[in-house]
């Protein structure tokens, strides 16, 4: 395996762009941090009192959002009154600054016209404006909604339950950022070779409908209607896997998608004869994934007595000598605990000075180009970087400055109370 070295995001391939985010909540603010880690100058805009995301949870005992901080890494942040023309007018100065590299806005609203495409356009020939709306006409969803609008809870969940189960991961906010980081850097692309600007739109629903389309579940459900999907716990759908118990309690996940998989379980759990007999019993071809779902209850029950009569550091050892996919369940705690290994060896991983909540294991990004990945970076406070931003990307002076703060139209960091340790973190010793 090759070793990955981490590098601030200053020094990564998208180094120059810069990027302005007026944003909240997931998919993106998960956009501007996909392309911050790898070298972009990403610039959040915020109201005054800062975005409604900033108090969501999971939140420290101090109620700091451990929510906002993990989305928005590496970020600079600067606040503007949004209902001041003013205000508006130095948000859209800002993105129609920076050329050539400038130009381009990620959003999630289309409330104020001076943000709208067709008015960035007017002052910047070859801005990139990309935003996420929740249905392709438009209208208002969350991950939540479109999960519930589009079949996923309906097979989710254990077997003998008949209501919906959403996800509590909101994975289409989660593709849908990365649809927003594709589609802005083809676009960005684009720019480069043409001189021409674009608009990028993803819809959440749109991301939801097409997984469910590239996965053959929409298709299925038009070629075969009168075969309906339901839920099936934690078996893998169309295969042999779902979760198993030792004989100390503990709960491992086990899947065996390929031939050799499926006869290197047979072979560490002594079943070749068992599940032969079994076969031509029933008339059926186990070496077929289809026929290992079909008739996955009896199969996954004499996989479940193997492993109720085995230890778990019987187990691990067998399965680590096979090519069977496998994992032990663990939970976020487990995971961060501080005689976890994974937190502390992972190449993901270094600790953070964050402001507000002190030091913690924090992950980079999970992109590794020439052997390199950004390293983790902390999230900024409400507005801390304004001054410099309009400085830098404006030319606004000092009293410039001020005079917008005096008037209400920025704010500036006020004094904060902010964790400061004594001991600056050192990523040799904190990995």
């Amino acid at each position: 395996m090759t070793p990955t070295e981490a590098t601030p995001p200053s020094a990564g391939p998208l180094a120059g762009l810069r990027i302005v985010e007026v944003s909240s909540f997931v998919a993106t603010p998960l956009c501007g941090t996909v392309l911050a880690q790898l070298g972009a100058e990403v610039i959040r805009v915020e109201p005054l009192e800062g975005a409604p995301d900033r108090t969501r949870w999971p939140l420290t005992n101090d109620g700091v959002s451990l929510y906002w901080n993990g989305l928005n890494p590496g970020k600079r942040a600067i606040t503007v009154d949004f209902t001041k023309t003013e205000g508006r007018r130095l948000v859209s100065d800002l993105v129609v600054s920076g050329a050539p590299a400038g130009g381009i806005l990620v959003t999630n609203s289309e409330r104020w016209p001076e943000f709208r495409y067709e008015a960035l356009r007017t002052r910047r020939a070859d801005v990139i404006h990309v935003l996420l709306t929740g249905r392709h006409d438009g209208g208002t969803a969350v991950d939540y909604t479109v999960q519930a609008a589009t079949g996923f809870p309906l097979v989710t969940g254990p077997e003998d339950h008949d209501a919906p189960v959403n996800s509590p991961v909101p994975v289409w906010d989660l593709t849908a950022g990365l649809h927003l980081a594709t589609g802005l850097l083809a676009a960005e692309r684009r720019r480069t070779l043409t001189g021409e600007g674009s608009q990028v739109r993803v819809a959440l629903e749109d991301v939801a409908l097409a997984g469910a389309g590239n996965l053959g579940y929409l298709a299925e459900a038009q070629l075969r209607p009168s075969v309906r999907r339901e839920s099936t716990g934690n078996y893998v759908y169309g295969t042999f896997g779902r979760d198993f118990t030792t004989a100390d309690g503990d709960r491992v996940m086990l899947v065996a998608l390929t031939p050799r998989q499926w006869h290197d379980l047979l072979r560490v759990t002594g079943l070749e004869d068992a599940v032969s007999a079994l076969a031509q019993a029933l008339g059926a071809d186990f070496s077929d994934e289809g026929d290992r779902f079909r008739h996955r209850t009896v199969l996954g029950g004499l996989v479940a007595a193997w492993f109720e009569k085995h230890p778990t550091a019987h187990v691990t050892e067998a399965l680590a000598s096979t090519r069977i996919l496998w994992s032990p369940y663990r939970s976020f705690t487990d995971l961060a605990a501080d005689d976890a290994r994974l937190l502390r060896e992972h190449p993901l991983f270094a600790t953070v000075d964050q402001p507000g909540v002190g030091r913690l294991v924090a992950p980079g990004s999970p992109l590794v180009i020439d052997g390199r990945r950004a390293a983790p970076a902390p999230a900024p406070l409400v507005g801390q970087d304004t001054a410099s931003v309009l400085a830098d990307a404006l030319g606004l002076d000092a009293a410039a400055l001020a005079d917008l703060t005096e008037r209400g139209v920025i704010a500036t960091p006020a004094e904060r109370t902010a964790y400061h340790c004594p001991h600056p973190p050192d990523p040799r010793r904190d990995r």
